[in-house]
């Protein structure tokens, strides 16, 4: 019976390391997914402390794509997001997520054949919000199109998915010196004055270590709606505060808000605002004269020279439909070719849009590329391109 209790022994040991040595515990918890990890700190409250500190480390920005159609009755990202949770070594704190309007929302009363297709984007929304932390903020975007960087690492190519079932989760985890904002101004009809109170709360006025505004116009058809979006750009378009983003066919998930107030036709605009003084960005604009390899390229050349540091990057693409394969005459994914030409490491995600917000501007600490004359740059375009980075600021 000896060898027994040696066995014994060393699993008594093994135990008492394990409820004891906090470096040992914390190293074992490290290769854990994040929701085993929290299942994890349930155990006692040395592996809970541990599994606090874990994951406070965790603070690179991850991913989950999705670009094969799923089963008739849900979104594929909804399946991916179902799956890949499980995987994800971040606890998701701001979520941006962006599905192809066909597919996301089955547009049934027009596809009379595609009835087996039928969804309700609501429906869809609620999926995606449930599989998500309670506490964490989800803004959902539908458009045309996708451009998306397949998972694994953020040397895969991206794709630009202009037909066809596609989407992706940006999941920000809690990054220190870094606030991550989700605001929505919808026009209100009987007001034709927007209330700039309403600037102050979301975090885009007196904010000085304010850097990036990522913003979507949705039902910008509306009458009325482009000089809306004019009330909410033309305050942000300072020098020091990249404005990047387009127009999107509507908006369906925003959790920190009631969406049953919104009446259906309402238009408006959504966004995330990015503020912290490690933050660095930059962003170019590929206008109509960028129609071929050579002044594509060029373009990136340009938001290289930016300097924008690669790691804990992330690049954005906010296309015009009428852009893509067909403007570059069937050549695919020519934007996203060149820029993973320059940026071999930096993940690329954005959509095929019915307009674009953005202009050449670079924000790196208290270099500001142009000198500011009295002209405001002018920030809405059709048949563009806009390209931009964001730097979250160097990790451990």
């Amino acid at each position: 019976g000896r060898r027994g209790g040696g066995a014994m022994e060393s699993a008594a040991k093994g135990a008492y390391v394990l409820a004891n040595l906090a470096e040992v515990v914390e190293r074992v918890l490290g290769f854990l997914p994040t929701k085993a990890l929290l299942r994890a700190a349930c155990v006692c409250r040395l592996w809970r402390e541990c599994a606090r500190r874990t994951l406070r480390t965790r603070q690179r920005i991850a991913w989950v794509s999705a670009l094969e159609p799923g089963p008739a009755e849900n979104h594929a990202l909804v399946r991916a997001l179902a799956r890949e949770l499980e995987k994800v070594h971040v606890l998701p704190q701001t979520v941006l997520y962006i599905a192809d309007a066909e597919t996301f929302s089955g547009h049934e009363e027009c596809h009379e054949q595609k009835k087996a297709r039928k969804r309700n984007s609501k429906e869809t929304a609620l999926a995606l919000e449930k599989l998500l932390p309670k506490r964490c903020q989800v803004l959902g975007l539908v458009t045309p199109g996708i451009v998306v960087t397949p998972m694994g690492s953020s040397s895969n190519q991206p794709q630009e998915i202009e037909e066809g079932e596609a989407g992706f989760a940006l999941l920000f985890p809690k990054i220190d010196g870094v606030k991550i904002h989700t605001f929505h101004f919808s026009k209100d009809v009987k007001n034709r004055v927007f209330d700039e109170s309403k600037f102050a709360e979301a975090g885009l006025k007196n904010n000085p270590d304010l850097r990036v505004v990522l913003l979507f116009g949705y039902n910008s058809w509306k009458t009325g709606a482009t000089r809306f979006l004019h009330q909410i750009v033309n305050p942000l378009n300072e020098k020091s505060i990249i404005l990047a983003g387009g127009q999107v066919e509507s908006f369906t998930s925003l959790t920190s808000e009631n969406h049953h107030a919104q009446p259906g036709d309402a238009c408006g605009v959504v966004g995330l605002a990015f503020s912290g003084a490690q933050i660095q960005s930059a962003t170019v604009l590929l206008d109509q004269d960028v129609t071929d390899e050579r002044t594509a390229e060029a373009a990136m050349q340009r938001l290289k020279a930016a300097n924008i540091p690669e790691h804990n990057t992330i690049g954005f693409m906010f296309a015009c439909v009428g852009r893509g394969y067909r403007h570059y005459k069937t050549k695919r994914n020519m934007e996203a070719d060149a820029f993973r030409k320059f940026f071999p490491n930096v993940p690329l995600f954005g959509f095929f849009g019915h307009g674009e917000i953005g202009c050449d501007r670079i924000v790196t600490g208290n270099f500001v590329l142009r000198e500011c004359n009295d002209i405001k740059d002018d920030l809405l375009h059709g048949y563009t391109t806009v390209m931009t980075l964001i730097h979250l600021g160097s990790t451990k």
